[in-house]
């Protein structure tokens, strides 16, 4: 690794992994669109994935915007990527949108559900055109696939 590659205090590269409003909720609302696991569960999945391509992953979640827009700040020059679900801020949250733009490293936006296969207002997201890419539909398997995304992206793990 290059001494000029963000990275944890272990000294392997750091992921970012962001949950925005009522994904705190995971296992209890609507476990016929989400699913029963909680936000744990994704966490701890997402840690596991990312250690075996050889990343250390910090997770955070907040139910406020701009707590979002901090985080997505302080990962510049600390972290290779950012993994996002934003939940309900992915249909509005310009603000979103300008910290992920000014992040330097790749992005992934995930989705448990299918954004599109639901209600018209949830089939526009202001993250995408700053993602890399983004993943929808796949529940947990989404964030494996996020981060195995990255991982090749970034040229690190197997």
């Amino acid at each position: 690794m290059s001494t000029s590659t963000p990275g944890s205090e272990s000294g392997r590269p750091l992921l970012l992994l962001l949950h925005g409003p009522n994904l705190n909720l995971l296992g209890e609302r609507e476990p016929e669109v989400y699913g029963t696991a909680t936000l744990e569960d994704y966490v701890d999945r997402a840690r596991t994935v990312a250690a075996a391509h050889g990343y250390d992953l910090e997770a955070f979640h907040t139910n406020h915007e701009g707590a979002l827009v901090e985080a997505i700040h302080a990962a510049r020059g600390r972290c290779a990527a950012i993994v996002i679900n934003p939940g309900a801020f992915t249909h509005y949250a310009w603000s979103l949108h300008d910290a992920l733009a000014a992040f330097e490293g790749p992005v992934i936006e995930v989705h448990i559900s299918n954004p599109n296969a639901r209600e018209p207002w949830r089939h526009t997201s202001v993250v995408a055109p700053v993602a890399s890419g983004s993943i929808m539909g796949f529940g947990m398997t989404g964030y494996e696939l996020a981060i195995q995304a990255l991982a090749g992206m970034l040229g690190a793990g197997a």
